[in-house]
C-alpha cells in the first residue's frame, strides 16, 4: 500500500472510532493541540482554579455589599450577550466576547465604585467579575479571531475529526 493508501486507511471508520475511544498519546489533550496558543497541563488547571477563586471572592464580596440577589441573577449572564458579535463574523465576535470577558471593565467599575462611593458600580463590577470567574472555571477562555472554539484555555465545543 502506498503512502496515500496508508493515510486513507487511518481515516477509515473502524480505525477512526478506535482512535476516538483511546487516547492517542500522553501529554496535553488533543484539544489543546488544535488551538495554537492555548495553555495546557498544570497552567490550564491553575487558570481554571483562579477563575473559581474569583467567582467565590466576588460572590462573598457581593453578599457583604448588601445588594439584592435579584440584581445578581438578572445581570449574571449579561456579558454573554456579547455572543451576538459573532453574527458579524468570527473576528468581530471575538472582539466583542473578549471585551465583555476580560477583567478590564469590571475592575474599572470596582475602582470607580470604591473611589466614588457608588454602590451600584461596585455591585455591577462584582457581578461581572463573578461571571468571568465562572466562565474561566468552566474552561471558557478569551477567544481568538479564527473561530469561536479557539480560546486561550484550549478548544471548546465538539472537535471535528476531519
Amino acid at each position: 500500500m502506498d503512502a496515500a493508501g496508508d493515510a486513507m486507511a487511518e481515516l477509515s471508520a473502524p480505525r477512526l472510532a478506535a482512535a476516538k475511544a483511546r487516547p492517542a498519546r500522553s501529554g496535553p489533550a488533543a484539544a489543546d493541540v488544535l488551538s495554537p496558543g492555548a495553555t495546557s497541563g498544570g497552567v490550564r488547571t491553575v487558570l481554571r482554579l483562579e477563575g473559581l477563586v474569583v467567582l467565590a471572592a466576588a460572590v462573598a464580596a457581593y453578599s457583604q455589599l448588601g445588594a439584592g440577589w435579584g440584581l445578581f441573577a438578572m445581570l449574571f449572564l449579561l456579558p454573554d450577550l456579547s455572543f451576538l458579535g459573532y453574527l458579524s463574523g468570527a473576528r468581530a465576535g471575538a472582539i466583542a466576547y473578549n471585551a465583555a470577558h476580560s477583567y478590564i471593565g469590571p475592575v474599572a467599575l470596582l475602582a470607580l465604585g470604591a473611589l466614588g462611593e457608588m454602590p451600584l458600580a461596585l455591585a455591577v463590577g462584582l457581578i461581572w467579575c463573578a461571571h468571568i470567574g465562572f466562565d474561566r472555571a468552566l474552561g471558557y477562555g478569551l477567544k481568538y479571531g479564527s473561530e469561536f472554539g479557539a480560546t486561550h484555555l484550549g478548544r471548546i465545543g465538539a472537535s471535528d475529526p476531519w
